[in-house]
């Protein structure tokens, strides 16, 4: 935990209504009367911005999606997540550490611990308070996915996407990472996710 604010992350595979639920926290969270910071990965700050582009649209060696991918995160936690929670503000993070490590170290086969320890240097001891992953149907996914512009990741093999999903729910069970049924509702995963963010944390 952090002495001034906290840090929850919104994780999942595509299609899985991170970016939604990642919003409905903040605004929550703004209305308890935090100060609530909500950013995302990759592209949090202007740097991190130019990064997203090359990350979602270029054509990359797994190794280097890897390395920029650790690259944005040091930037982001220098630039917006370490002052933020200094001055004692909430943070929302769509997507951090675990995205990494389920889509690199797992989708990518680079190997958990190595993408790990590419993080922990990147976020040089900044951990979340708190992981919710939201969990879909594989064929809710694919559905999903195909009504969106995809970007890199979003065309990948419906068996990276099976992959990365495993590896979500086998990390979360490792890890003590909250798993959130994101195949209901919109409103339903907005309560569902404040009722464990006020039981685990108390805003």
């Amino acid at each position: 935990m952090h002495q001034g604010g906290k840090f929850i992350v919104v994780e999942g595979g595509d299609g899985s209504g991170k970016s939604t639920q990642a919003r409905r926290l903040a605004d929550r969270l703004r209305d308890a009367g935090h100060e609530t910071v909500l950013t995302r990965e990759p592209g949090g700050t202007a740097s991190g911005a130019a990064l997203r582009q090359v990350l979602l649209e270029g054509s990359l060696d797994a190794r280097a999606e890897a390395l920029l991918m650790a690259a944005d995160r040091a930037q982001h936690v220098t630039e917006v997540i370490g002052p933020a929670l200094a001055r004692g503000a909430w943070v929302v993070s769509d997507r951090f550490v675990p995205s990494s490590l389920v889509d690199q170290g797992v989708g990518r086969a680079l190997g958990v611990d190595a993408v790990e320890a590419l993080s922990d240097f990147a976020t040089a001891g900044i951990s979340p308070d708190l992981v919710l992953v939201l969990d879909i149907s594989d064929d809710v996914s694919k559905v999903r996915r195909a009504s969106e512009d995809p970007d890199r990741f979003e065309r990948e093999s419906e068996e990276f996407h099976a992959r990365v999903r495993e590896a979500y729910r086998s990390l979360a069970a490792q890890r003590g990472w909250v798993v959130v049924d994101g195949n209901l509702e919109v409103d339903v995963v907005a309560d569902k996710i404040w009722s464990v963010a006020c039981e685990r944390l108390e805003p």
